[in-house]
């Protein structure tokens, strides 16, 4: 697949577009109507510029109140169309994980991370927006744009939900899971979580530990979708009976999307 994904931005993390996949019937999912990002607070009037001809009518705001209350996102000056949000707390974080003596950074950061992608799959919240961003792409028309704070963990599973309803093949959903490592824009969010994370620590990341925090791995998605398959028996049984992904929806997803 030849294509530039990501969307050239200064103040937002990881925006880009995950359409284009190819599905398993011979299809290939619409470019030009499925974006995903982190979140808009620090956007520029150029990345704002830049995000305007897009058509974007739909946001899928999957951060929490607080997360809300303390990040405020920037949109497209005149945007008229609909945000979706949670009424409530979404984050699947863990509590508080103490880092001893003999724990590496590194060590610290990918068990936070593989603890998020646990809970993740049984949080009522998230269960609950997932299943309002999958429904509001079947009835809304023009682009959408789905988010959370940085845009790689709700956002991607949000995200490998959609595209495996829709026919792309596991490897492929990875691909797009594991491209955010690949966002030109690592600095940014850097910039916005490193100090406030290694505050709580009480002392400094290396570089492989902030990877590990900012960025993704495919043993965290494994362990999201090892969980909710373990749930109800395989990953289209949870998305039926968890998200409430039916016939009806799927076949809308799949009209709408696929070309």
């Amino acid at each position: 697949m030849i294509r530039e994904p990501f969307l050239e931005t200064r103040g937002i993390h990881n925006f880009r577009d995950y359409g284009g996949w190819k599905t398993r019937s011979g299809g290939q999912v619409r470019t030009g109507l499925l974006f995903r990002s982190g979140h808009h607070v620090e956007a520029t009037e150029e990345d704002l510029a830049a995000i305007a001809p897009l058509g974007i009518h739909t946001v899928i705001d999957l951060r929490g109140e607080s997360e809300r209350a303390a990040h405020p996102c920037r949109r497209v000056e005149g945007f008229d169309g609909e945000v979706l949000f949670y009424d409530g707390e979404t984050t699947s974080s863990p509590p508080h994980m103490d880092i001893g003596p003999d724990t590496s950074a590194a060590d610290f950061a990918r068990e936070r991370m593989l603890a998020v992608y646990t809970r993740m799959p049984d949080n009522p919240a998230m269960i609950e927006m997932f299943g309002r961003y999958l429904t509001i792409l079947a009835q809304r028309e023009g682009a959408s744009l789905v988010h959370c704070y940085a845009g790689k963990d709700r956002t991607g599973v949000a995200a490998t939900m959609l595209l495996h309803i829709l026919g792309v093949a596991e490897e492929d959903q990875r691909r797009e899971f594991l491209r955010t490592n690949d966002s030109p824009t690592f600095d940014v969010l850097a910039r916005q979580s490193l100090p406030g994370i290694e505050k709580r620590l009480g002392r400094k990341l290396d570089e492989s530990a902030a990877k590990d925090l900012l960025g993704v791995r495919e043993e965290y998605l494994d362990r999201y979708l090892d969980i909710a398959t373990e749930r109800h028996g395989s990953f289209d049984g949870y998305l039926e009976q968890a998200i409430g992904v039916d016939d009806a929806l799927r076949d809308a997803l799949i009209a709408r999307f696929v070309a």
